[in-house]
C-alpha cells in the first residue's frame, strides 16, 4: 500500500478480528470517521463468518489494511503481527466490537502529549446501555482478590474486604487518573514505551495478556492512566460467545501463566501450589457447568 501522498497518521489502530460479524464494519467505520489522521490495520484470525466481506465497501480507503492470518493465532500474536505496519507514535489496540466517538482518539492523543510519563491509557468504556463497563478501571488481581470473588466475600465483607478487582461503583473521576489496570478492549499505547517494554506476550492465547502488559509497563516505570472524558461503547464478547468452553480454558490457562510469571515467587511455595490447584479446580467446575449447555448448543437443541 502506498502511503506517500497521505499525512503521517497520528494514531495507528490495530484491530484483531475473529468472527465479529457486522460489528467489525461498524468499528472500522467509526475509527475512520475520527477527527484526526489515522490508519487502521485489521488482523484477521481466520474468520469464517462474513465480517471481512462487510469491509468490501471500505477497502478503497488507503488508510485501511487487512492482514489475513488464515488461522486463529490468538489475541497477542495477531496484534503483534500488525505492529510492523503501524507508522504512528501512538497505537490503539482496539477490540472489533468497540465503537469510538469521533473525538475519542483526539482526546486520548492530546492527553498523551501532555503526559510523557504515561505509557498506556484507557478511556471510559461503556456498555451499549450507557453504563460503565465492569473492567473499565480495575486492580491487578491477586489470590486474595480472586478468592473473595469466587466465594462472593466482596459482597459480604465491609468495604469489599480491602482491595477489589473492579472500581466501576466508585465515583467516576472528572480528570485523568493513574490506575493499576484498564480495559483490554481499548489500550492506547505510546510507541516509545512499547519499544521499551516489549510487545504482548504470545504465550497467552486469549485473556490475561493485557494484565501481563500492565504489570510490565508499571515495572518499567511507565504509568497507566484512565481518561474519563474519552469514551467507547463495547459490545462485549462478540468474538467469543460461540465457544464458551474454549474461552474458559484459555482464560484459566492465562490466569495460571500470569500467576506463575508475576506472583508465584512472592508467596510460600505450598500456598502458590494451592493457588494453581485452585485455578485448575475452578476450570473443572466451569467445564462441568458449561459442558452440557455447550453440547446442546452444538446439537441445535437450545
Amino acid at each position: 500500500m502506498n502511503h506517500g501522498s497521505e499525512p503521517t497518521p497520528r494514531v495507528s489502530v490495530i484491530v484483531v478480528n475473529y468472527n465479529a460479524g457486522p460489528l467489525l464494519a461498524d468499528c472500522v467505520s467509526a475509527v475512520l470517521g475520527s477527527d484526526l489522521p489515522v490508519e487502521l490495520i485489521v488482523s484477521d484470525n481466520g474468520s469464517h463468518d462474513a465480517s471481512l466481506e462487510r469491509l468490501a465497501p471500505m477497502t478503497d480507503d488507503t488508510r485501511l489494511t487487512v492482514i489475513e492470518n488464515g488461522e486463529n493465532l490468538g489475541f497477542a500474536k495477531a496484534n503483534n503481527r500488525a505492529l510492523p505496519l503501524a507508522r504512528a507514535e501512538y497505537l490503539l489496540f482496539l477490540n472489533p466490537d468497540c465503537l469510538v466517538d469521533g473525538d475519542t482518539l483526539t482526546r486520548m492523543a492530546d492527553f498523551m502529549d501532555r503526559r510523557p510519563d504515561v505509557g498506556m491509557a484507557g478511556c471510559l468504556v461503556l456498555n451499549p446501555d450507557g453504563s460503565e463497563q465492569v473492567a473499565c478501571r480495575r486492580s491487578i488481581p491477586d489470590p486474595w482478590i480472586a478468592l473473595k470473588r469466587i466465594l462472593h466475600l466482596d459482597r459480604l465483607l465491609p468495604g469489599g474486604g480491602g482491595r477489589t478487582l473492579n472500581h466501576q461503583k466508585d465515583p467516576l473521576p472528572t480528570e485523568p487518573v493513574e490506575v493499576e489496570a484498564i480495559s483490554g478492549s481499548f489500550m492506547f499505547v505510546r510507541r516509545h514505551a512499547l519499544d521499551e517494554v516489549g510487545p504482548l506476550d504470545e504465550g497467552y492465547f486469549l485473556h490475561c495478556e493485557d494484565l501481563d502488559w500492565f504489570v510490565r509497563f508499571h515495572r518499567a516505570g511507565w504509568k497507566v492512566a484512565l481518561v474519563p472524558d474519552a469514551r467507547v461503547v463495547h459490545h462485549k464478547g462478540a468474538c467469543s460467545t460461540a465457544r464458551p468452553l474454549a474461552v474458559e480454558r484459555h482464560k484459566h490457562r492465562g490466569m495460571e501463566r500470569f500467576f506463575r510469571k508475576f506472583q508465584y515467587a512472592s508467596y510460600p511455595r505450598p500456598f502458590s501450589l494451592l493457588v494453581i490447584l485452585g485455578i485448575r479446580a475452578h476450570l473443572l467446575l466451569k467445564t462441568l457447568i458449561l459442558g452440557p449447555r455447550a453440547w446442546r448448543v452444538r446439537r441445535g437443541t437450545e
